[in-house]
């Protein structure tokens, strides 16, 4: 290349000053290392950039075009010094994380997106899993960290919430049009709604043993089914609260067993050897399950 960062440099502090002068006392530097920088980009592109009205420095039609184009240039360039930085002290260029999908799902992108805001270099991937996804995931070591209802043998957790479900069912559902108690055997007389293991066990994790079954993919799809009245479930507060609010899904009244309760782990692959930029999101997911805590923004249950 025959053009110098500080070539570039020098050109586009004489646009936003608006002068040489200028430039130089913005720069720290004297007004003829500015003229001298300036002029070689001139002579190494063989281009007029700049023209002179009156005491202000302004751009030809090639430095108009070109002016675009050096910003991104220093732009990019300052990115890849901090990127460089952050490496220095350990955080990584990627992320991998799995996640039980019961987990509040605008809580975690919340949370992603102010680790972005102080390492918008770091690619983040957010693996969503049912059942014994997420701990096959760090048996696996495909993930640096993992929220899940299971600690795989071998690793340690923190217990990061208490997740409450409700059995639910639309409003108008034959089980509600009963009007007592609900047994086992009314159960299994209707059609259950159950959301597939994204591992590989293939975990039939409350599942009733009904003749009538639909398996789906994730809970949000599971809800949409029960609000049209196709079957029943038990269903995690952090994802039907709105549809119960909303009066498109209704609490079973069981004779037993109404409620449920599933705690979720924090899990660091490398434990206390994770890096340092995995370690500070594992804290800032912490942080934000607490404050959700104390604010009572969203129905969680018990913790």
């Amino acid at each position: 290349m025959q053009i110098s960062l500080e070539q570039w440099q020098a050109m586009l502090a004489v646009v936003d000053a608006g002068g040489y002068a200028k430039a130089a006392e913005r720069l720290g530097k004297s007004q003829s290392a500015i003229s001298y920088s300036v002029q070689k980009l001139e002579s190494g592109l063989n281009v007029r950039v700049f023209r002179l009205e009156g005491r202000r420095a302004v751009l030809t039609e090639a430095g108009e075009a070109l002016c675009h184009h050096a910003r991104r240039l220093l732009e990019q360039a300052a990115q890849a010094e901090q990127l460089a930085e952050q490496f220095g002290m350990g955080y990584e260029a990627q992320i991998h994380i799995a996640m039980d999908t019961i987990f509040p799902k605008e809580l975690m992108l919340d949370t992603l997106a102010n680790y972005a805001s102080t390492h918008p270099q770091t690619r983040i991937t957010l693996l969503e899993t049912v059942l014994s996804g997420s701990d096959e995931a760090v048996l696996k070591r495909d993930v640096d960290m993992a929220i899940s209802g299971r600690l795989p043998p071998g690793f340690l957790g923190e217990r990061l919430l208490q997740i409450r479900f409700l059995a639910c069912a639309h409003p108008e559902h034959a089980l509600h049009q009963l009007n007592r108690p609900l047994s086992l055997d009314d159960l299994r007389q209707y059609r259950q709604l159950v959301v597939r293991d994204s591992g590989s066990r293939n975990d039939d994790a409350g599942w009733l043993g009904a003749d009538q079954r639909w398996t789906l993919s994730d809970v949000a799809t599971s809800i949409k089914a029960a609000s049209k009245g196709i079957g029943y479930a038990w269903y995690p507060m952090t994802h039907a609260a709105d549809a119960i609010e909303a009066g498109l899904l209704k609490p079973l009244q069981l004779e037993t067993g109404a409620e449920r309760y599933a705690d979720l782990y924090l899990i660091l692959t490398d434990g206390e050897l994770a890096r340092p930029g995995v370690k500070k999101l594992a804290a800032m997911i912490k942080e934000a399950v607490h404050g959700a805590q104390r604010q009572d923004r969203l129905e969680w249950g018990s913790f």
